[in-house]
């Protein structure tokens, strides 16, 4: 019997093989090998063939990600699942009440457990869909810094860990945006995903970072925040911020380190350069502030006789 077609790409100077497998006694089995530079080349294998390559295969990956966007503040939602856990147990960070629905229905069709619905600091530019998302799927439970103020069901300090299955976000304190931003790093471990992921809400953005003169915003703070708790991970680690204006989704610690072109400047020039963008009042501030503090529920709170 012959099974699938696979790929080959080959390099005469590496071969970096990585195999996607999908079997049963009787499907076929599909493979994909990666090298650099590409250069494609067919096979057929029969099934006596298959015992020579099944000891290069490689368990499937814990952790399953997804990046959403919404459109009208530039945010980005972040879910996280533990996909080889039985539950499936699954995090939103940064969820908003725009796309609330949308979430709830990605998590839905992938068969996964939400069990915490996060964000990074109290948001200006939005609000957040934690409320609402707590009211449609009972049992999730709000998570936000304790330095913020706001109201959640779980607030997290500076080392803590927060388990969904086996996988864990350690909380790392990056304020200076706000007084209550944090920075959630994947765990560091061999049963853990890497490179590791950090998402670091306001705090640092692709070539960015977050305003700081308001919601007590320091520069100075901010400054020390991105240098101690960010850019002190591995290079590799790949940084996903809370918004992008300019069409880019990830970046990485060492690309930050070098080209970003406010943080890369010493502490001086960078509280000159924060003190002098001469921004804009944020249209969504008196809306978005009120409401965040309360979990997006605002009105939803008993009203006063």
């Amino acid at each position: 019997m012959l099974l699938n077609v696979g790929t080959f790409i080959r390099s005469a100077t590496r071969f970096s093989p990585f195999i996607i497998t999908h079997s049963s006694p009787s499907s076929p089995s599909s493979f994909c090998f990666s090298f650099s530079p590409n250069q494609t080349v067919s096979f057929t294998l029969k099934s006596s063939q298959m015992a020579s390559f099944t000891t290069l295969s490689q368990s499937p990956p814990k952790l399953l990600f997804r990046q959403l966007f919404e459109k009208e503040s530039s945010t980005y939602t972040y879910l996280l699942a533990d996909c080889s856990h039985p539950d499936k147990p699954a995090l939103l960070i940064d969820p908003v009440d725009r796309t609330v629905d949308r979430d709830l229905n990605l998590v839905k069709e992938l068969g996964l457990k939400l069990i915490y619905a996060m964000n990074t600091h109290v948001h200006a530019d939005h609000v957040t869909g934690t409320g609402l998302i707590k009211g449609k799927v009972p049992g999730v439970k709000s998570i936000i810094s304790k330095a913020s103020g706001s109201r959640a069901d779980v607030f997290v300090e500076p080392g803590d860990k927060i388990s969904f299955g086996d996988l864990f976000l350690e909380v790392r304190a990056t304020p200076g945006h706000t007084m209550g931003c944090v920075t959630y790093v994947t765990g560091d471990g061999p049963d853990q995903p890497q490179p590791r992921m950090a998402f670091t809400g306001d705090a640092l953005l692709i070539r960015g970072c977050g305003r700081t003169d308001f919601q007590g915003g320091s520069s100075q703070q901010l400054y020390k925040s991105v240098h101690s708790q960010i850019f002190t991970l591995p290079k590799e680690t790949l940084l996903y911020p809370a918004h992008d204006y300019k069409g880019f989704s990830v970046t990485t610690v060492g690309e930050e380190m070098l080209y970003n072109p406010r943080l890369t400047k010493d502490e001086e020039t960078f509280k000159n350069i924060m003190e002098n963008l001469n921004l804009a009042y944020p249209k969504m501030i008196d809306v978005a502030v009120p409401a965040n503090m309360v979990c997006g529920l605002q009105d939803l709170e008993p009203k006063a006789n």
